[in-house]
């Protein structure tokens, strides 16, 4: 058996030998160089002039942030509001950090927030954030309605505290009821459709169009992975505008399982510098688009809007499930926008238009 043993063991010397005979390379340590350049940072969140907003009054902020170091970070020092509340200095990957920190103890009013990094060479790198803090203000819904987002600067839902997901970089401008969403290339605003949706549904807001591009989705709920594909269509719903030479057509698509209904459009308007009230009610068997609170256009239909595989909203965009016919990111303006888990009726309609109304 001890033979045995050394003839397997003079066995794997004579391989490895061998081996090194046919050009393989041993391993070799390398030194790691000198460190020339001083950290980098990238803060994500908050941003710079843009409120923080939690239900809360006192409330957790999560500060994300990436470090990296052409050798080695060595320590990242969060500071708020002139006193260090994390200093961190243990990471997976020595050369680069992405930090997510939750700091429990945000109030109201305005802040600063100054991140430095240090590499191991004592180089350092700073940035500075200026946000606010607020408390959203108290909400009391209508009857049936699950969503409200105000868009007053911040994107929260005022009924359940939760965020929106923001894709890309869109803006707040002066909107019809304070500030309004201003829609950019390649940005859109997502919200998950768990527990929202229903036999019947509705969706109030305030638009104001800038017709560049020339077509665009508006909102959208439909199935994931798609594009708007004919069979697509018999599922969810599709809200989106298309230029009719120097007008705008606004149209709506909805799918019932076995097929879709087109109310396309359901109105034609010159892209001009005036708001719109816009109120979508769907019932089971029956679609009513109003306009600024008048009915513009209304379809029986037969059977309830087929929900099956809409995971998520999308608003001011068509994407990421709706891109046929490039109905892409819109660059119009939101506001005061309502998600009803019923067909609204023509008097609550009327309520919605007259916050505001000019």
């Amino acid at each position: 058996m001890k033979s045995l043993k050394y003839l397997i063991y003079c066995s794997l010397i004579a391989i490895l030998i061998a081996s090194c005979s046919k050009g393989l390379d041993p391993i070799v340590a390398v030194a790691p160089g000198e460190d020339v350049s001083a950290p980098q940072l990238v803060i994500t969140y908050p941003v710079e002039g843009k409120p923080f907003v939690s239900p809360d009054a006192v409330a957790t902020i999560t500060i994300k942030l990436t470090a990296t170091d052409d050798i080695e970070l060595n320590t990242v020092v969060l500071n708020l509001d002139g006193n260090d509340i994390a200093t961190l200095s243990s990471f997976k990957d020595y050369r680069r950090a992405v930090i997510n920190y939750d700091y429990a103890n945000m109030t109201d009013g305005n802040h600063v927030l100054i991140v430095t990094v240090f590499d191991k060479t004592g180089k350092t790198t700073s940035q500075t954030v200026n946000f606010s803090k607020i408390t959203a203000p108290a909400y009391t819904p209508m009857d049936g309605e699950v969503l409200y987002f105000s868009l007053d600067g911040f994107y929260l839902d005022l009924i359940s505290g939760n965020q929106l997901t923001v894709n890309g970089n869109p803006g707040f401008t002066t909107g019809k009821v304070n500030d309004a969403y201003a829609g950019a290339a390649d940005a859109y605003l997502q919200y998950p459709t768990s527990g929202i949706l229903g036999d019947e549904f509705s969706l109030s807001l305030w638009y104001k169009i800038n017709a560049t591009p020339q077509r665009a989705g508006i909102f959208a709920i439909a199935p994931d992975g798609g594009t708007g594909t004919d069979e697509e269509r018999k599922f969810g719903l599709r809200f989106f505008r298309e230029n009719s030479g120097a007008n705008q057509n606004l149209g709506l698509n909805l799918g019932i399982g076995t097929t879709d209904v087109w109310l396309n459009p359901f109105i034609t308007v010159p892209p001009d510098e005036n708001w719109m009230h816009i109120a979508i009610s769907i019932s089971t068997t029956y679609a009513t688009v109003y306009v600024n609170g008048t009915i513009v256009k209304e379809s029986e239909i037969a059977g309830k809007i087929d929900w099956t595989g809409c995971s998520s909203i999308s608003i001011a965009s068509g994407e990421p499930n709706f891109t046929i016919w490039e109905h892409f990111s819109d660059l119009s303006l939101y506001d005061e926008i309502h998600i009803f888990k019923k067909a609204i009726t023509a008097e609550e309609v009327q309520t919605l238009y007259s916050v505001k109304k000019k």
